[in-house]
């Protein structure tokens, strides 16, 4: 069994590090704001400091043959936003001459292997670091998923050990040369977004894609997403509305399902200034295709949502190239 790296200086606190806690060895152990109220504050403030991270310099070496980093984010659960990660990689990956990586970094909750094929698969070890997973000559994947006893194992960690699985996919993982690496995220601006963003601070991120579905309710959490890309200085390489309509596979004909009462995703772009990259409708043979762990695309070319899913990818890789230049 592969092992995760533990927190080193977990025993000696008094509690268990609360929410969003910088780590008992970081330069802003006792003073960060979950500092406050804390029972370990004195203790933490009394710790030895690392100072720089070690193994940053190995993320970078790690992550320098990766020419593109993307992000895609949601901020509510339920939008999607898994399903149109596999559809992206999908997407990237029919093109043959390119090198396409897939990072599962929903730690609790990962189903990325499900929705590509590959859920059974083990990761394997070697003096070159984890192999990928790969669900096709030119897209590999990495997700906690090949790690657990079995699929049903739920993951029970607070933010330490999720942070050092983290950085292991990212220190440890030989993903080789890579074309796109595109990075699954859990709903949320926690421990994950945090962990990555800082560890990739220096070797850069692309940017971000953000998923959300037309109904205010998602909106709202999608707009503290875009607060937290603008914080962490994150470049939003679009907005893509999931679930806008629903497309019925005998007739054509489509309804809205989830009528947006404040005008959607393109407002939500249009008063944020963000790129709007389109819509994409429902279709039930999406669900049937990822829980076979198939790609749509290719299943089903000209169903509306594969048009509406390549015209995305289409404006997100103008988005990237753009900011190449």
């Amino acid at each position: 069994m592969i092992s995760v790296t533990q927190p080193t200086q977990q025993k000696e606190l008094k509690e268990p590090e609360p929410e969003h806690c910088p780590g008992p060895e970081s330069n802003d152990a006792g003073k960060a704001d979950a500092c406050a109220g804390c029972a370990n504050k004195e203790i933490c403030e009394s710790l030895p400091k690392k100072g720089p991270d070690p193994d940053l310099p190995l993320i970078n070496e790690r992550l320098n043959d990766i020419e593109h980093k993307i992000l895609v984010l949601s901020g509510k659960g339920g939008v999607g936003k898994s399903t149109f990660t596999s559809m992206l990689s999908w997407a990237l990956a029919s093109y043959e001459e390119l090198e396409i990586g897939a990072m599962d970094l929903d730690i609790c909750g990962p189903s990325l292997p499900k929705m590509l094929g590959c859920e059974k698969e083990t990761v394997h070890a070697s003096n070159s670091g984890w192999t990928p997973v790969y669900v096709a000559d030119n897209l590999g994947m990495m997700s906690i998923q090949f790690m657990l006893p079995n699929a049903d194992s739920a993951i029970i960690w607070r933010g330490a050990k999720k942070n050092g699985l983290i950085k292991q996919f990212l220190k440890d993982v030989d993903w080789g040369r890579l074309d796109y690496l595109v990075i699954d995220t859990p709903p949320g601006t926690s421990d994950e977004h945090l962990s990555v963003t800082t560890y990739m601070k220096e070797v850069g991120i692309d940017g971000a894609l953000i998923v959300t579905t037309p109904q205010e309710v998602a909106l709202l959490d999608v707009r503290k997403e875009i607060d937290f890309c603008k914080k962490a200085g994150i470049k939003i390489l679009g907005l893509v509305e999931n679930m806008s309509g629903f497309v019925c596979p005998n007739c054509g004909g489509e309804s809205k399902i989830f009528k947006p009462t404040t005008g959607g995703g393109e407002k939500l772009a249009k008063d944020l200034g963000i790129r709007f990259l389109g819509s994409v409708p429902l279709d039930v043979r999406i669900r049937e295709s990822c829980d076979q762990g198939e790609s749509f695309l290719d299943l089903y070319p000209d169903s509306p949502a594969c048009d509406a899913i390549l015209e995305v990818v289409d404006g997100l890789l103008d988005e990237v190239d753009k900011n190449s230049q």
